[in-house]
């Protein structure tokens, strides 16, 4: 079914470090009548996130940062574990990750898979996240990670079976890292 969606106004209300955008716009419904939503849309871009892990070891690699955005809605000290990512800019999906995980987590990862596209918050944010996993072992960490520039990354390496209590318990409450350890526990690939 194809809507008819007629813009009403498109404001541009900040274009400080993202762009978020004020839209009115007229929604014809299936059943003819029309109606007019105003909605608020930030445009971050496009991202991707990786989960590192080792079949051997039982193990997976994440990060733990500070996020303001958590740290304003309430998280004490702002720190969330989340797996590594970042934001595509000019980079492809593939391209992305890899550079992020190297600087993040100081592995450089060579066999990588996409396991699929989302939006992870579809009511405002133009975000489409790709995701992917990619195994690890000592021999490809080239680095401590810990980010770059005005990045504080700490790297964990955690058995998976702790990282999946951390979802139950609460530590571990970041979309995309909560999706990707539940897509590895149930994949195979840990067997």
């Amino acid at each position: 079914m194809s809507l008819n969606i007629n813009v009403i106004k498109d404001k541009v209300l900040s274009e400080n470090y993202f762009v978020l955008r004020n839209i009115t716009y007229d929604l014809t419904q299936r059943d003819g009548q029309i109606v007019q939503h105003k909605r608020e849309v930030y445009d971050r871009g496009n991202g991707a996130t990786v989960l590192l892990y080792n079949s051997q070891k039982q193990s997976v690699v994440l990060v733990r940062q500070f996020r303001i955005a958590t740290w304003v809605n309430g998280n004490a000290d702002g720190m969330l574990i989340e797996t590594c990512a970042g934001l595509l800019d000019d980079d492809e999906p593939e391209d992305c990750i890899r550079k992020e995980a190297i600087e993040e987590t100081g592995y450089q990862v060579n066999n990588v898979r996409k396991v699929f596209q989302l939006y992870m918050s579809p009511g405002g944010v133009t975000e489409i996240v790709h995701f992917f996993i990619a195994e690890y072992d000592d021999s490809l960490r080239e680095n401590a990670g810990g980010g770059v520039d005005d990045e504080a990354i700490d790297v964990l390496e955690l058995p998976l079976s702790q990282a999946i209590e951390m979802i139950r318990s609460g530590e571990i409450c970041d979309g995309k890292t909560v999706i990707l350890l539940q897509y590895l526990q149930h994949s195979g690939l840990m067997r």
